[in-house]
């Protein structure tokens, strides 16, 4: 069935438009017209203000509604994952397993397959995030999890990207010659994290067709004047695609604004690395049995340290175009067309456009997620009153 979607402006996701209508066709986008061209019939939903653009996908998530993925690996616990970060604006998103047992890891994109399988439109693949890491960069990711991958590591990873689209994040230079190359060949999306590698292990990982840097700048070597390291080594152009971590914490203003500059067009995504505290009432939650809390908008263990975010996407958004100072379109594509394009799903999500799968945003003018819409499926983020629902 038909259905319009009338708006006083539009982004794209390559420009903007003025008043028009979106026509949806079950879970696809079927056509953008003039309100003179709606067909005769047609049920319309009248937008109050504000703007449509393209769904959030974001690359990066380790959980939220109170579930972290390492401790929930199974469906239920990524549809709660999900069902929180639509109210943020995050229609699809590569659930994230970080550093665990293999029995850990696996359970976790068993649960995406089935995820998939099921038919929820927010899942794209998997992130699997550990545990091939140089111990100096290894944050929070426990200590004794960390190691050198097998060759069963190998294939059991080269195996799932045959059933489900997979990025790893992992340190090159803990990998033997040629596994990055075998990797690719089977569809992996490999980035680089948690690494010491210096600029020649990663001009060398690039060889081998390395496709991005993970939360650039967090754990791992920096630029310095005699040694360019992984930093130095992103920033320096080329085809690999960068996430970016904008919470006002990880990353400083500058860094990113660096970052946007030197990396070539389309190639900085921003991720959350969200935890579980997003779209849940707690304020914290246990990561291998220690608890890891908000302070100062900080999600930190006892010792202070940062263990990933607790930001949604569009708090993200927010912060690029207000704090960094980038243009709102860049900020949305940074959450949208980028991603997509990264994971190759560029013909059919990060656009509003015909033949485009209908994952849209109704945000208004403050940047406050108002309606999303999933494969079609309209969901309402505002509670009686007017307030702002955090919870899906």
């Amino acid at each position: 069935m038909i259905r319009a979607l009338l708006t006083p402006r539009l982004f794209d996701g390559d420009r903007w438009r003025g008043c028009c209508a979106v026509l949806l066709d079950g879970h696809m986008v079927r056509a953008i017209v003039g309100r003179d061209d709606i067909p005769p019939g047609t049920p319309c939903l009248e937008l109050a203000g504000g703007f449509l653009a393209p769904g959030f996908i974001d690359i990066q998530v380790n959980g939220g509604g109170g579930v972290l993925l390492n401790n929930s690996p199974d469906r239920a616990g990524i549809e709660r994952m999900v069902a929180a970060h639509r109210a943020t604006g995050t229609t699809a998103m590569l659930p994230t397993v970080i550093s665990d047992t293999p029995a850990v890891q696996r359970a976790a994109a068993m649960a995406v397959r089935a995820a998939m399988a099921a038919g929820n439109s927010g899942v794209l693949g998997i992130h699997i995030e550990g545990p091939f890491f140089a111990a100096a960069r290894r944050g929070t990711h426990r200590a004794d999890m960390i190691r050198e991958p097998s060759s069963e590591d190998l294939r059991w990873l080269a195996a799932l990207a045959s059933e489900v689209p997979t990025v790893v994040t992992l340190a090159p230079e803990h990998l033997p010659a040629g596994a990055i190359a075998t990797l690719t060949a089977a569809g992996v999306r490999v980035c680089a994290g948690h690494t010491d590698a210096s600029y020649q292990q990663i001009a060398a990982a690039r060889a081998e067709g390395l496709r991005g840097f993970t939360h650039l700048f967090n754990a791992m070597s920096p630029l310095a004047s005699r040694e360019p390291g992984a930093v130095g080594a992103a920033l320096d152009g080329g085809d690999c695609w960068a996430g970016i971590i904008a919470d006002g914490h990880h990353v400083h203003p500058a860094s990113i604004r660096v970052a946007q500059r030197a990396l070539p067009a389309g190639k900085l995504c921003l991720v959350t690395d969200a935890m579980a505290t997003v779209g849940d009432s707690r304020d914290w939650f246990e990561l291998y049995g220690e608890r890891i809390e908000v302070r100062g908008g900080r999600l930190v263990n006892a010792e202070g340290a940062l263990a990933g975010s607790a930001i949604g996407m569009i708090d993200a958004v927010r912060y690029c175009h207000r704090e960094v100072g980038l243009p709102l379109v860049e900020c949305l594509r940074m959450a949208s067309r980028y991603p997509a394009t990264f994971l190759g799903e560029e013909h059919r999500l990060g656009r509003i456009a015909p033949g485009y799968r209908a994952d849209l945003l109704h945000l208004d003018n403050d940047l406050r997620v108002l309606d999303t819409w999933a494969a079609g499926q309209h969901q309402s983020h505002l509670q009686a009153g007017g307030q702002q629902d955090q919870q899906a």
